[in-house]
């Protein structure tokens, strides 16, 4: 018999969603202290959250599909647990050689987010499925935002090394939380795990909808992640002068966008998921076109953008999952793993090129990367016809 999904367990789970994606993004305010640290180059130092992103990726690809396979609440337990020791590890790096491995096994090692997030949809009713995955979602963007702003002030008053020592102490902590209050789970899969892998490519190669949902979130993820590997040089540079805690009150600001997760869901329950993802890449392409001609020199401009940003990516990556997890019910922790795997091979990407369009064309450059993947996402949405009889939750 199906468990049903109480009001406490579901924020029991929004909040360790977002505490547990913030392990990705405590880097970025604090790249220039670890960079005066070892006296790294700012192209080195790009790899870091390149690492993260990218450790992300492949642990989406090779860890996330065993949510169909093994109790769920087992694996969130083990999950929560290695990320708070690779936390510890960053923290005690004696090199920027460490700190980069370590990185990319914290982005590994951080799958509990998307254990947690097809848990959620199997536990919800088919009714507020889409209403489920926001609030999850918003949980998810606010630690991926309020991380920079934790991170910027801590890092500022007490330096790099704390600030990832006391996020071990705080997953662990999290850790025993969720084994004793969440519900256990019966796997959906019992075949082999290359046979697990398998059929998850076998999935994308049967599911239209599955690939332009891919297509979407990645070229999304990849321009947002642009701005936030990027924005501490900008605060940094002559037109500023400003530093981490000034990245932390954007990731503040931008902490606005979760708010709208919930209001999404429903909207996407009632209409067509695919209308609203359509929405999200014109909000993006609007905030960059405000970076590129107004951000450099402007607070009020980033500010600006910054809103619209983080709105345009919450409203597309809410209805883009509430499209994924209405194809299969069975195969929702191996349709989020596609998902989620191009997901972030588009932010680590995105984190990547911009860091090197900083060092040729500074942030122009970072602006023109941005807009060129929000450009694939919006060609995408406009040449492609949509599927049939895909676009409501009806699982």
């Amino acid at each position: 018999m199906k468990q049903t999904l109480t009001s406490f367990v579901l924020w029991v789970m929004t909040i360790a969603t977002g505490l547990c994606v913030a392990n990705l993004y405590y880097c970025q305010p604090l790249l220039h202290q670890i960079q005066n640290t070892f006296g790294a180059s700012a192209a080195v130092m790009g790899w870091i959250p390149t690492g993260t992103q990218l450790g992300y990726a492949l642990g989406m690809f090779f860890l996330s599909p065993l949510g169909d396979r093994f109790e769920r609440r087992r694996l969130i337990f083990i999950s929560t647990l290695v990320s708070a020791a690779c936390l510890i590890g960053v923290a005690l790096s004696p090199n920027i050689y460490f700190v980069i491995v370590l990185s990319l096994l914290l982005g590994l090692a951080t799958m509990t987010p998307q254990y947690i997030i097809p848990f959620a949809a199997h536990l919800s009713s088919p009714q507020k499925r889409g209403q489920t995955v926001g609030m999850v979602m918003s949980g998810m963007l606010l630690g991926i935002l309020l991380a920079r702003t934790v991170s910027g002030f801590i890092g500022d008053l007490f330096g790099w090394r704390v600030m990832f020592g006391s996020a071990s102490v705080v997953l662990v902590i999290l850790a025993f939380v969720l084994r004793a209050a969440l519900p256990q789970s019966e796997p959906s899969f019992s075949g082999s795990y290359a046979g697990l892998l398998k059929s998850v490519i076998q999935l994308v190669k049967e599911l239209p909808v599955l690939r332009e949902s891919m297509v979407f979130g990645s070229m999304m993820f990849g321009a947002f992640s642009a701005f936030w590997a990027t924005l501490i040089y900008l605060m940094e540079s002559p037109a500023f002068n400003l530093g981490a805690k000034t990245v932390g009150l954007f990731g503040i600001l931008g902490a606005s966008g979760a708010l709208a997760a919930p209001l999404v869901g429903r909207l996407a329950d009632r209409r067509s998921p695919r209308q609203t993802v359509g929405y999200g890449i014109a909000m993006m392409g609007i905030s960059f076109l405000i970076y590129l001609f107004f951000g450099g020199t402007s607070l009020i401009a980033l500010s600006i953008g910054v809103v619209i940003m983080d709105v345009g990516l919450q409203v597309a990556h809410v209805s883009n999952q509430s499209r994924v997890f209405s194809l299969i019910p069975e195969a929702r922790s191996r349709l989020n793993t596609a998902y989620m795997f191009f997901y972030f091979i588009g932010g680590a990407a995105g984190s990547l090129l911009a860091s090197i369009a900083w060092s040729q064309a500074q942030w122009t450059g970072v602006c023109l990367v941005a807009l060129a993947f929000v450009a694939i996402a919006g060609t995408t949405y406009f040449v492609k016809k949509p599927a049939k009889n895909v676009e409501t939750l009806s699982s």
